[in-house]
């Protein structure tokens, strides 16, 4: 019977269940959902085989309009719920999501230790600068100029790089896109799965209750691909393009292959 259903060939409309979504009409989330599905049924996975796991905010809803495995998490805990479940299960495909505020304010003690530990799971940071769920207040991503314009309540701190947080911290595969292209941010989905190890996934969104309709448009005017002779995995490259370009999209770094992604045998704690 397995042997069938693996023969089966997936449409993208296969992995939603009946709920609808409650997000607000135009936010990026919707974009991210239709690319988790779209990512699923390029690979075609039995629906049975993947588990996908959020924390709490707008963007982790996610797992509830998704007919796979889902677990929605406490706050920020999103990544060693996705570790644990992965060595338990290790023929899980397993992804975690969340939004910016989940991923790097309560969230990112994990970021580093689940980077060390190289868990072969694909994580997607849907980032709109901004705290939606709890009415509009300034994150660990949003920009001193947009606050300012915004009047936004918040720290005045530089805002977190996440693509170059990542990196630096040792991450093996670093893709950045936004939810605007979901041609893109699905194939970055569908490679980070393949990768043998932690795929960090850094999505620009929108939210267009506290940002306003425009800011979409303000995404497409700044973003581009990376440059044509850019190779993702000379390091030299990567700092350089990381530490001076915001809107570069594409997979930015890819470490090669020749590293074995985490088991899920060893006996060790979970941060």
């Amino acid at each position: 019977m397995m042997n069938d259903l693996n023969t089966i060939q997936r449409k993208p409309t296969d992995y939603r269940n009946e709920y609808k979504p409650v997000w607000c009409t135009g936010c990026g989330d919707y974009a991210v959902l239709k690319s988790f599905t779209r990512a699923f049924a390029k690979l075609n996975i039995p629906n049975e085989r993947i588990a996908v796991v959020s924390g709490i905010g707008c963007s982790s809803r996610l797992p509830g309009y998704l007919d796979t495995y889902g677990f929605n998490t406490l706050h920020g805990r999103a990544l060693p719920i996705a570790q644990g479940l992965k060595a338990a299960r290790p023929d899980l495909t397993v992804l975690a999501c969340g939004g910016d505020g989940d991923c790097f304010a309560i969230g990112t003690g994990h970021f580093p230790h689940a980077i060390r530990r190289n868990p072969d799971i694909t994580y997607v940071v849907m980032d709109n600068s901004i705290y939606g769920l709890t009415k509009g207040q300034a994150s660990p991503t949003t920009s001193r100029a947009f606050k300012e314009q915004k009047g936004l309540i918040g720290v005045e701190e530089p805002p977190v790089n996440p693509a170059y947080f990542a990196f630096s911290m040792g991450a093996p595969f670093v893709a950045r896109t936004h939810a605007g292209n979901m041609a893109e941010l699905s194939d970055l989905i569908a490679q980070g799965i393949q990768y043998p190890g932690f795929a960090f996934i850094h999505c620009l969104s929108v939210c267009v209750t506290y940002q306003g309709r425009g800011f979409q448009e303000e995404i497409d005017r700044h973003v581009h691909a990376t440059p044509a002779n850019y190779n993702p995995g000379d390091e030299r490259a990567v700092f350089d393009l990381l530490r001076s370009d915001p809107f570069a999209m594409g997979v930015l770094y890819k470490k090669p292959l020749d590293e074995a992604a985490f088991d899920g045998n060893r006996d060790v704690p979970v941060e």
